[in-house]
């Protein structure tokens, strides 16, 4: 079914909603275009915005059915903290900010289309970008007959300045500094900000300082550490300095922290799920300070094997999240795995926070699988014996001797 066919089924569609001007045009068209009731959703997922001018702006656009919901402790105990459980990078460098994010909102609007008889979802992403996909696959998960409307992807306001020219027509109001060409576009939650676009398209030109939302520079820093303890219970953090905090007060803390001591800053150049590379600049303050705690706990009361299967696996989990797969069988199955692997990830972490880096001074748990009496350079009074070293040398050598002495030696095949 086209986008002209389905409009004239459409009678209640919930938008994903910002308050912002792009959001602010598409309620607009969508009541002008599908001739339909529109109801808005606005998730505070901690952006640092406030959301009462998002209310009102729906208000004075004749919604009936307005949604402003502070998510912010479901986002970090539901979404953030299970994915730092399997210490999440795509490529090797990204938190996942915002593909992490996505899941919740689609969630939450699908859960208000039930609930208000609605029989479409409608967001803001762009179809040259990877949240397109995140949205919509999520949605199709979790209600498989529901209409999409991604106006990106079906309108003719494909410039600024008709977008603009749109808002004026329609008395959408235009803050001043929305007039200007924006030079850069922001995205950001409890966990991250990202800054991409305009004057950032050309990746070989270092960002400005001005593009740095939540961190001062390493340079700026505080030239004397700050130290902190982090305790852990089953893999997730607890408690800063010996003070319980729930989970969104814990990242908000650590935001804080990393942000006075120039910590979480990544210039990246990614492999977007659509196909192109793109160039992002973001900003983890709290969950670069987390991922090292983290590792650091479990590098104590993690057995070796199940450490490197979890290791192996992650950048497949980090692949599903980063494409928009959270709610699928194989994140299901990998978050199992990854969740019985922390029963045992209990103790307290020791950092030192220091111009840009997070540096693990000390860990301990009373499920610690270090033993001082077998790992000492001291006597270890029989604890170890050494000798044993000897047939588990040659056993694992065997091959390779084997190999050598048909003339296959160092290995070649």
């Amino acid at each position: 079914m086209g986008p002209t066919s389905a409009r004239k089924d459409v009678k209640k569609v919930v938008l994903a909603y910002s308050g912002g001007l792009d959001t602010s045009v598409i309620l607009r068209w969508l009541q002008k275009t599908y001739g339909c009731e529109v109801v808005t959703f606005t998730a505070d997922l901690g952006q640092g915005e406030e959301l009462e001018p998002a209310r009102k702006k729906a208000e004075m656009f004749g919604v009936k059915e307005i949604f402003v919901e502070d998510l912010r402790e479901t986002f970090v105990k539901d979404f953030v903290f299970p994915m730092f459980r399997a210490n999440t990078l795509y490529e090797g460098q990204y938190l996942l900010g915002t593909s992490i994010a996505r899941p919740l909102i689609a969630q939450r609007q699908i859960e208000i289309a039930e609930a208000v008889g609605a029989d479409a979802v409608a967001h803001g992403a762009t179809g040259k970008g990877n949240d397109q996909v995140r949205f919509e696959l999520a949605y199709y998960a979790l209600k498989p007959d529901i209409t999409v409307i991604a106006p990106w992807r079906e309108w003719d306001l494909t410039s600024r300045t008709r977008l603009l020219a749109f808002a004026e027509e329609n008395q959408i109001p235009i803050a001043k500094d929305k007039r200007g060409e924006a030079p850069f576009s922001v995205d950001a939650n409890l966990l991250h900000s990202s800054s991409e676009g305009k004057v950032l398209e050309d990746p070989a030109v270092a960002p400005e300082e001005i593009v740095f939302q939540r961190t001062i520079s390493p340079e700026a820093a505080p030239d004397k550490p700050t130290e902190i303890t982090m305790d852990f219970v089953s893999g997730d953090p607890v408690a800063i300095n010996g003070v319980a905090m729930s989970p969104a007060t814990l990242l908000t803390r650590l935001n804080e922290l990393g942000k006075e001591n120039g910590i979480g800053r990544l210039d990246m150049v990614e492999n977007r799920f659509v196909g192109m590379k793109s160039r992002g600049i973001y900003e983890t303050p709290g969950g670069t300070i987390l991922l090292a705690a983290h590792r650091s706990m479990e590098s104590i009361t993690l057995d070796r094997e199940a450490m490197h299967l979890k290791d192996s696996l992650m950048p497949r989990y980090a692949s599903i999240l980063y494409n928009g797969l959270w709610f699928s069988p194989e994140r299901r199955m990998l978050q199992a795995l990854i969740d019985a692997s922390q029963h045992s990830v209990t103790g307290r972490v020791r950092l030192k926070l220091y111009k840009g880096n997070v540096i693990c001074v000390g860990r301990e748990s009373p499920n610690s699988l270090y033993d001082a009496r077998i790992v000492t350079f001291e006597d270890d009074e029989g604890a170890y014996n050494q000798q044993d070293a000897q047939g588990f040398i040659k056993l694992n050598a065997l091959r390779l001797r084997l190999g050598a002495q048909i003339g296959r030696k160092g290995g070649a095949l």
